[in-house]
């Protein structure tokens, strides 16, 4: 699992020891490590002697000048620090599949993300974001699990740290699927189970959930009874066929509304014929296009972080499920407030 997070306190750990680890989180302090610059000529210099704006920005090395496979493998080769102190964002790595219900190896994830991501740019040609232009933003490193405890999820315990300091949030849940089991095999805490949990502990604002691309087989006639019965906007994977998913996100913008959102993306919400690394892989899926549109949907809203998680590389030995959800983090960092457009 991969996140991306921005204005929750380092100090307060997210993942309890009952959840097999302890992991905090980022804060916004006032940037001040490396810098970015842009001349008069909009051009970019990295010096800060000559005439540029003098903002302090992390910029990672452009390929046309430092080698892809060279260096540390960090997240889009982004500068390594200990700490989130200083930034606006960070990327943070959660190494866990102890808990997985089908297939284990997203606990290698983070890792082959990282590799992957030397591929990503410092601009988004589609949409012109320009994040490193906008926001300090900083690889922080993994969270140093407990690979022995069995208990995995890991939106639960994000959503306590996010809701603790923002209250119930709206969330933008793209996945095959709904992750809001009772209790599976005995357990109630599992990776099949934790959103049924966050509206137990009144961590989400029911009424500003939408959850996109669940299909597969189920456990009764329907799957999503619950979800619909809490207030959520439960949209089928069969609803998402042959279509572009822009209008569809233009909705959900009004549906979440000014209040604090985050975005979790599981990468079987796309066919397992564009991501085939994944632990619980469901055929009929989205395309990389349709995952794309919704977190470029998300543009304009209170993004308060994100989260994508079960990329298994040993089921994808190309890489390019690693290499999808390389891009898709791009895709969010760009979605961010704050975030600079040309």
């Amino acid at each position: 699992m991969f996140l991306i997070l921005r204005n929750v306190n380092l100090r307060r750990a997210v993942v309890s020891p009952s959840f097999g680890a302890a992991a905090d989180f980022f804060s916004s302090q006032p940037p001040q490590t490396r810098t970015l610059h842009r001349n008069k000529r909009g051009g970019v210099c990295t010096s800060p002697n000559r005439k540029c704006s003098g903002r302090p920005y992390n910029v990672p090395p452009s390929a046309e000048f430092v080698a892809r496979v060279s260096g540390i493998p960090t997240m889009a080769k982004l500068p390594h620090q200990e700490t989130a102190d200083g930034l606006d964002a960070a990327f943070v790595g959660v190494p866990i599949d102890t808990g997985t219900s089908n297939r284990p190896g997203a606990r290698f994830g983070p890792r082959q993300i990282r590799v992957e991501s030397a591929l990503l740019r410092a601009y988004n040609s589609g949409t012109r974001a320009a994040p490193y232009e906008s926001l300090m933003v900083a690889d922080i490193g993994d969270v140093n699990v407990n690979v022995y405890d069995l208990k995995d999820t890991i939106a639960y315990p994000i959503l306590q740290a996010v809701a603790e300091k923002n209250g119930p949030v709206g969330l933008v849940h793209v996945d095959a699927h709904a992750d809001t089991s009772d209790v599976v095999l005995g357990e109630k805490i599992g990776h099949g189970t934790p959103f049924r949990r966050c509206v137990e502990e009144g961590l989400l604002d029911c009424s500003r959930v939408v959850q996109i691309g669940l299909r597969g087989s189920g456990y009764s006639p329907d799957s999503y009874e619950w979800s619909r019965a809490q207030g959520f906007r439960v949209v089928q994977a069969e609803e998402c066929w042959f279509k572009s998913l822009a209008p569809l996100m233009a909705e959900v913008r009004g549906q979440m509304g000014s209040g604090p959102v985050y975005l979790s993306f599981d990468i079987d919400a796309l066919d397992p014929g564009f991501a085939p690394g994944t632990g619980t892989p469901e055929i009929a899926g989205l395309t990389p296009i349709q995952g794309v549109e919704i977190i470029r949907g998300c543009r304009g809203l209170n993004l308060v972080g994100c989260d994508l998680v079960e990329v298994s590389p040993p089921y994808d030995t190309t890489g390019n499920t690693a290499l999808t959800g390389a891009n898709l983090l791009f895709e969010m960092m760009c979605v961010l407030p704050k975030v600079k457009y040309y």
